[in-house]
């Protein structure tokens, strides 16, 4: 068997072709379903976001998969394969493997080392293994991927800076402020790098928003999005004083802020520090301000270098993260070779246990005067000697499952302990097993390095 894996995102296909190919919650079922139901397709989990839609299949042979995948997106968003077939990428096993583990550590996000796609790759394998879309593949696989996931933010501090001017904002006013609780915010102009700026502040605690604008219905429009309060550009600097912070984005061909506004203002603000965050492209913002007492300014560039800063460290922490992802994939892989032994020793032990108990049953109908003291001190002896005897056995066929001609080894085995009829029986209780255990809340908590561009056909790996 093989994993496959195939999509589009970000990278390989603009938005106008990606948002015909995004699954609805409501069809999503449907669309595993259909998707288990493709020829050569064993196993599947559908990822689908903004910025990417893919299918992870486990298929049962390469030859023509890729094909046959194509064919269900070509039926399922009734859109003919030549529309979309350049935007493709797929990758196999090795390379599968090694794609999902970075997809969900961030690595291959728009933004390096975002944590949203962690808690949707989550819930994508959650939903196909509800719809039983899943097996004893992807139930290891994907359980893996998500607590690497959760790892990699963990151990690493490859999403803690700002990546973004309006982080960096709001990442150099903690500097000043340590927390936004109680805080106003005053805006001047309504761009929407002040928005989103702005956004970013009110989640962090920003109590109140003014916002100030040339046209007044706009200031009025984005103010009510912030339970804000709209005015004129006039009155917003009579209230200057009133403010922690300052965002200005005004398109203005001068300063709409000059030193004097601000010297008469801070002398009525009794010591309060008044942050100041010029995002203008020319400058709104007299930098003069900024030699003021208790007065902290920041200019475009000023943010822009503490993202490229903070990118280079993501950068750092992500090669961490590629060194886990290569220990990930080698535990897989031992995994998988020593995947058919699971169900043989299950099976021997099940044997073991079952004799026991007749044999257990049959003594204690033949001596009926043996208290139950008696009783338990003969179960845990005689279970000692069951496990004794199969201790070993198990042990070596472990060592043999991993070999050369472990396929051999265990067929033997099977026939030499007569497990023919169990070992489908035991194969079945351990995929359950494995399936509850990554149900289990221990197992799995949840609260861009740039990539080359994608090969429209990447070849498999293995």
């Amino acid at each position: 068997m093989h994993i496959v894996v195939v999509g589009l995102n970000y990278r390989t296909a603009p938005v106008e072709v990606r948002e015909r190919f995004t699954f609805a919650e409501k069809d999503l079922s449907e669309a595993l379903q259909q998707l288990k139901l493709t020829k050569s397709v064993l196993e599947g989990v559908i990822v689908a976001t903004c910025n990417r839609t893919e299918l992870y299949v486990v298929v049962d042979r390469l030859h023509m998969c890729g094909y046959f995948i194509r064919t269900f997106m070509e039926q399922w968003f009734n859109v003919p394969r030549e529309e979309f077939t350049q935007h493709l990428y797929i990758y196999e096993d090795d390379q599968a493997m090694r794609h999902l583990f970075r997809v969900i550590c961030g690595l291959d996000s728009m933004v390096i080392g975002e944590t949203q796609i962690l808690g949707q790759v989550k819930q994508a394998f959650f939903k196909a293994q509800e719809e039983k879309a899943t097996g004893t593949w992807f139930n290891m696989l994907f359980k893996q991927a998500v607590t690497l996931g959760k790892r990699a933010h963990s151990e690493t501090s490859i999403g803690e800076s700002a990546v973004s001017v309006s982080y960096a904002a709001v990442e150099l006013g903690k500097r000043i402020f340590g927390m936004f609780t109680d805080k106003k915010v005053l805006i001047l102009g309504a761009g929407k790098m002040s928005e989103l700026t702005v956004k970013h502040l009110y989640t962090n605690g920003a109590s109140e928003v003014i916002v100030a604008n040339r046209t007044l219905a706009r200031a009025e429009e984005l103010a009510a999005k912030f339970r804000g309060t709209p005015c004129t550009m006039e009155q917003a600097l009579e209230r200057l004083n009133e403010v922690d912070i300052v965002i200005s984005s005004t398109g203005a061909e001068r300063y709409v802020l000059d030193a004097t506004v601000v010297r008469e203002s801070m002398k009525r603000r009794q010591s309060r520090p008044l942050f100041l965050i010029d995002i203008a492209v020319p400058r709104d913002i007299d930098p003069a301000i900024g030699e003021l007492s208790n007065v902290f300014l920041y200019d475009i560039d000023d943010l822009e270098g503490i993202v490229e800063s903070n990118l280079e460290m993501r950068k750092v922490e992500a090669a961490k993260i590629e060194k886990m992802i290569e220990l990930e994939m080698e535990d897989y892989y031992q995994w998988l070779k020593t995947l058919g032994v699971r169900p043989v020793i299950r099976a021997l032990q099940e044997k073991g246990a079952s004799i026991h108990e007749e044999t257990m049953d049959s003594l204690f109908n033949k001596l009926p005067e043996l208290d139950e003291h008696q009783r338990k001190v003969i179960r845990r002896l005689t279970k000692s000697i069951v496990n004794q005897m199969t201790t070993d056995p198990i042990n070596r066929i472990k060592e043999m499952a991993g070999t050369k001609h472990g396929d051999e080894a265990l067929r033997m085995f099977t026939q030499i302990f007569a497990l023919e009829d169990a070992v489908e029986v035991a194969a079945e209780k351990v995929s359950q097993s494995d399936a509850t255990a990554l149900r289990k809340p221990d197992a799995v908590h949840l609260n861009d390095s740039r990539q080359d561009p994608v090969p429209a056909y990447a070849p498999a790996g293995v």
